[in-house]
C-alpha cells in the first residue's frame, strides 16, 4: 500500500520564506517556513490522505502490519537564519535523564525541562540547496589555538586562549566553553565578537564571516564564541552529516532533507534566547575534536544510494532523478520527492506519482519499490531494527 501524506510547514523564526516554497512550486506565503515533519511524531503527525482525514500516528495505530510507533521522523529543514548550537543524548543518557525530570515533577512542556522523553535524536542531514552551512562537532585544537591567537591580545581573548591550553583537548576544549557559557561576563563575551568580527585571517575567514553574520541575528550571544571553537561544513548538494549523540552542531543556512530518531531532546549551548542548562550541557557533549562528520552514502544498485549511519532507528536511500532505483524496504517507510515527478512502483504493482515537496506512507509488503523519474528519498527504519 502506498498512501500520500502531507503536513503543513511550521512557522519557527529562523526559517526560510522561499526554500520550500520553491522546491514545491508554490508562491512563498511571505512567512517564514521552517520544516515539513513527514511521519508520526505526536508534535505534528501527517495527515494521510486516504479518505479518512486521520492523522499517521491514528493510521499506524489502525493496522496490523506496521508498528504502532516509527522509530524516525522525516523532515523538509530550511534554515533561513542559524538555529541553536546544540547536542542530543544517548539512549541511557535520555532513560536517565527522563527519569529524573519526572520524579521531580518538572512538567513536560517546562520551557526549563530538559528530557521531552526517553529517546535519543541521532540525526541525518542530506544538503538539497546548491550549499548547506552547518557547525558540526570540535575543529581540531591546533586549529583552534591559531584561531584565537589571531584575534588579538585582549583580556577577554586572553581568558580564553588560556582556558585552550591544557595539553588534553578534550579537557581544554571543556574548560574554554563552561567558561564562555558559564562564567564569562556579557562584556568578556562581547570583546571577544568584536575581535572575532574585526580580524582578517585569510586561513579562517569563513569563520570570521559567520561570526559577523551569527553577531547580526543573535548579538553579544555566547554561543558564538562556542560557534568559534567548532567546525564550519559547507555541504554541496547531496552531501549529508550524521550527528550522533554528544556532538555539538547547528545548522546556519540552506534546505536540507533531515532524518532523525524520534525524540524532542535537545539541550542547547547558544545562538538561542531559549532555556541553556550549562551543567546538564557539558556533562553531554563529547569535547574530543573531531573531523567534520561527513556521512558517505553506500551504492545500492545502479540508481539509488543508502545514507547508513548503522543505527538501528533509521536509513535513508536515495534514488537521483532521471534514474532508475530498486529500494529494498526494511519496514514501514516513507517516499519523499524534491524533485521531477518521480512514479513510486510498490511489489504489489500500486503505483504512486509524487511531485516536489509531496510523500508517502508504504507499508512493508510493498518491498522492493522502485523509483523512475524524479528524485526521491526513502525513509525506513535502520540496521537490526525488529520489524512485524
Amino acid at each position: 500500500m502506498l498512501i500520500e501524506i502531507s503536513n503543513t510547514p511550521r512557522d519557527y523564526a529562523w526559517g526560510s520564506p522561499t526554500l520550500i516554497a520553491d522546491l514545491e512550486g508554490r508562491t512563498p506565503t511571505g512567512a517564514p517556513e521552517a520544516e515539513v515533519w513527514f511521519g508520526d511524531h505526536p508534535g505534528s503527525p501527517a495527515l494521510v490522505h486516504d479518505g479518512s482525514a486521520r492523522s499517521l500516528d491514528a493510521w499506524l495505530a489502525s493496522r496490523a502490519d506496521v508498528p504502532a510507533r516509527l522509530p524516525y521522523l522525516l523532515k523538509l529543514l530550511a534554515a533561513g537564519a542559524p538555529l541553536s548550537i546544540q547536542v542530543h543524548p544517548s539512549k541511557e543518557q535520555a532513560v536517565e535523564g527522563f527519569a529524573r525530570e519526572e520524579a521531580a515533577g518538572v512538567p513536560r512542556d517546562a520551557g526549563h525541562r530538559n528530557y521531552k522523553d526517553d529517546n535519543h535524536k541521532p540525526e541525518v542531514i542530506v544538503a538539497l540547496s546548491d550549499t548547506f552551512t552547518a557547525l558540526a562537532g570540535l575543529r581540531d585544537l591546533v586549529a583552534t589555538r591559531r584561531l584565537v591567537s589571531a584575534l588579538g591580545e585582549g583580556d577577554a581573548v586572553q581568558a580564553l586562549r588560556e582556558r585552550l591550553d591544557a595539553d588534553d583537548s578534550a579537557v581544554a576544549l571543556r574548560a574554554a566553553i563552561a567558561w564562555v557559557l558559564g562564567e564569562a561576563d556579557a562584556a568578556a563575551v562581547s570583546q571577544i565578537v568584536e575581535a572575532a568580527a574585526s580580524t582578517v585571517s585569510e586561513e579562517f575567514a569563513a569563520e570570521l564571516a559567520l561570526v559577523r553574520t551569527l553577531a547580526a541575528a543573535y548579538p553579544a550571544d555566547p554561543g558564538i564564541v562556542v560557534a568559534l571553537l567548532m567546525n564550519l561544513v559547507e555541504l554541496r548538494r547531496g552531501e549529508a552529516i550524521f550527528v550522533p549523540a554528544g556532538v555539538l552542531h547547528a545548522y546556519v543556512a540552506g534546505l536540507g532533507v533531515e532524518i532523525m530518531a524520534a525524540s524532542d531532546n535537545v539541550l542547547r549551548g547558544g545562538l538561542t534566547p531559549k532555556h541553556i542548562d550549562v551543567a546538564e550541557l557539558l556533562a553531554l557533549v563529547d569535547f574530543r575534536p573531531a573531523d567534520p562528520p561527513v556521512l558517505a552514502p553506500r551504492a545500492d544498485g545502479d540508481g539509488a544510494e543508502v545514507f547508513a549511519p548503522g543505527i538501528p532507528d533509521f536509513a535513508l536511500a536515495h534514488v537521483r532523478a532521471g534514474a532508475t532505483g530498486e529500494v529494498a524496504l526494511s519496514g514501514a517507510s516513507i517516499a519523499l520527492a524534491v524533485a521531477g515527478e518521480a512514479v513510486v512502483s510498490g511489489a504489489s504493482g500500486a503505483r504512486i506519482v509524487l511531485t516536489p515537496g509531496r510523500a508517502a506512507v508504504i507499508t512493508p509488503d510493498e518491498s522492493p519499490v522502485t523509483v523512475t523519474g524524479g528524485e526521491v528519498f526513502v525513509a525506513m527504519p535502520g540496521e537490526g531494527r525488529d520489524t512485524p
